[in-house]
């Protein structure tokens, strides 16, 4: 499965405890890079939702932000006596120090007397549950947007393996017209030469050294244009593309060897090899016509090594 390394998910989790919602954002990257922000009172949760995410994600930059809210307590109805007694003496001994301290007001009463514990620490256990259980969810959504994303990078990448097979296709149709036509420009030449050296030039050769004098030039263009091994390791490499990227039309499926890895590392390396083939395609060019096949070739080259970018 083609997954993107660009893509968005996020979940919320409610218990009587609290909210809390959870958002995962990733990017493409070399590596795996996981940036974490979340309040202190959750810290102890990030070992978990961490390795809830390394069993989903194994390369990108990956931005992940963790917001709660507790549950408000209702006010208490009817005031506690014994902490008001509390409260006033606690008063009192202000009031020693601190003269003009002042009086609490019924709602901060009552909020005493509700026994409200805001300021008590998280119980670590039942938070840590509230956020691996958002963070499944919000994983399983991120997951499915980088297999949607992966899909229409694979789909753009086989069309360009397709444009490929088109030019190497073309380029082996016209080899033999181009050495035909070089043939023919050598013959020219040579007749060319010996007429301007002499009017009756074809009398001092004889037909079969002339023959064999146009082979041997045919033979050594031939072999200094020769891309039938470059040509073959294209088809090779447009195969393995299409193999990695699990296209039907190849008949091929990707196997278990070749998913265990990333397979936009297989990509990337893939594409430089390919780039490899091109540049001595190019250098090899007879005509222009390849020549100007290599630079097509280059071109796609980069287009698939763009969206292997981007691909886990």
């Amino acid at each position: 499965m083609i997954r993107s390394m660009t893509a968005f998910g996020n979940a919320r989790s409610e218990t009587e405890l609290g909210s809390l919602t959870i958002e995962f954002r990733t990017v493409n990257s070399r590596f795996l890079d996981i940036n974490f922000r979340l309040p202190e009172d959750l810290r102890m949760a990030e070992g978990a939702v961490r390795e809830e995410l390394g069993r989903i994600v194994k390369r990108g930059k990956v931005d992940i932000r963790i917001n709660y809210s507790r549950s408000e307590k209702p006010l208490a109805k009817t005031l506690d006596p014994e902490r008001l007694d509390i409260m006033s003496e606690q008063l009192r001994q202000a009031r020693l120090a601190i003269p003009d301290v002042p009086a609490p007001t019924l709602i901060e009463l009552l909020n005493g007397s509700s026994g409200s514990d805001d300021g008590a620490a998280l119980d670590a256990e039942a938070w840590t549950a509230m956020c691996v259980d958002a963070a499944r969810q919000a994983l399983a959504e991120l997951q499915a947007a980088r297999e949607r994303e992966g899909a229409r990078l694979a789909e753009m990448m086989l069309a360009c393996s397709r444009d490929m097979s088109a030019i190497v296709d073309r380029v082996e149709h016209e080899l033999p017209a181009i050495l035909a036509e070089h043939q023919e420009r050598v013959t020219q030449k040579l007749r060319d030469a010996l007429q301007a050296v002499s009017p009756d030039g074809y009398a001092h050769i004889s037909g079969a050294e002339l023959s064999a004098r146009i082979a041997q030039e045919a033979s050594l263009f031939g072999l200094r244009i020769d891309v039938a091994e470059e040509l073959s390791r294209l088809r090779s490499h447009i195969d393995e593309l299409r193999h990695l990227l699990g296209d039907g039309q190849a008949g091929t499926q990707p196997s278990k060897k070749s998913s265990a890895g990333s397979v936009g590392k297989r990509l990337d390396f893939l594409c430089q090899e390919m780039n490899r083939e091109a540049n001595t395609l190019g250098s090899k060019a007879g005509a222009l016509n390849v020549t100007r096949a290599a630079i097509d070739l280059k071109l796609l080259i980069e287009q698939l090594r763009e969206q292997a970018q981007n691909i886990e």
